[in-house]
């Protein structure tokens, strides 16, 4: 009786080698597969004039709606500052301790509106744009790139009309103005990190976005947006001996007093924390290099499941 001699048949292994060899002999990718970070950044660069214009559509759109139309970019922190005069400057008798208490507040609203927005709107970056982000291909961090500076085109809006302000309350115009644009800068890489450190918390868990402006609110108040934090340490001295440092050293509050240390000329670098450029510095590459980090990393997962 002759014997049939069978042939195994190829394991899914030697099958999966063979398929991957095939796509590597032809040039093929896995689609949607994360590209390393020096071609992840090339990306961004080639599409660079989509950011740009992606975000000046969403401010164009924001309040299409409104009578006033795009008059309520400048608006609404005004109207914010209104409310916080009355009740911190007024009612709380704030202003009696802060010489130009209204440049001064309105500085402090202003900037921290811009890294509050930035971070909100970072939030929702990719679960509000889901349609979007399934539809076409391209690098997912355009999207909480392009939402902060949506905002910071808002600021400068904003920031003539803290120059018209300024004036009416006698700020003389000096060469330290110049250093509202650094502080900017610097801001808005520290706000582009949270905002993509958010996005894909955000991406993944929906309802952190409904958390967001309890957190905001509680980190707006501890960054001495309507009250200087040099002043309430001093009235308090039982206070602990790290309280102050943490306060000042915060990173809203940083690029708040430098912006009023440079706008407003009875805002004294005494005000200031110790190497306060450098913490500004440290605190933009920290949140601008960690947060593009850890939103490349999860490249691939964005708009599935």
């Amino acid at each position: 009786m002759s014997q049939v001699l069978h042939t195994p048949p190829p394991t899914a292994t030697a099958a999966d080698d063979d398929l991957a060899a095939l796509a590597a002999r032809h040039g093929l990718t896995v689609s949607g597969a994360r590209p390393s970070l020096p071609e992840y950044v090339r990306e961004l660069w080639a599409r660079r004039h989509f950011i740009a214009a992606f975000s000046t559509a969403k401010l164009t759109a924001q309040y299409s709606q409104a009578k006033l139309g795009q008059v309520w970019q400048v608006m609404t922190p005004l109207l914010n500052a209104a409310v916080y005069y009355f009740i911190f400057g007024v009612l709380l008798d704030t202003k009696r301790s802060v010489p130009d208490y209204i440049p001064f507040l309105v500085t402090g609203v202003f900037i921290w509106t811009f890294t509050q927005s930035s971070i909100l709107t970072g939030t929702r970056a990719i679960s509000g744009n889901l349609g979007l982000v399934r539809a076409l291909h391209f690098p997912r961090a355009a999207l909480p790139i392009s939402f902060c500076l949506q905002q910071l085109q808002q600021l400068l809006f904003s920031m003539c009309a803290l120059v018209v302000i300024l004036l009416c309350f006698g700020i003389p115009v000096s060469f330290s103005w110049f250093l509202a644009i650094p502080v900017l800068v610097l801001q808005f890489t520290f706000n582009t990190g949270i905002a993509m450190i958010m996005a894909r918390l955000g991406s993944k868990t929906p309802d952190i976005a409904q958390l967001m402006p309890f957190v905001l609110r509680t980190w707006m108040y501890i960054s001495g947006v309507m009250w200087s934090i040099d002043k309430l340490t001093k009235q308090h001295s039982d206070l602990p001996s790290w309280v102050a440092p943490a306060l000042k050293a915060n990173p809203p509050a940083v690029y708040i007093d430098l912006m009023r240390y440079s706008l407003i000329d009875s805002f004294h670098a005494s005000q200031l924390p110790p190497h306060v450029w450098a913490l500004a510095v440290g605190w933009a590459v920290l949140a601008g290099v960690c947060g593009f980090i850890y939103f490349w990393k999860a490249e691939e997962t964005y708009g599935r499941g």
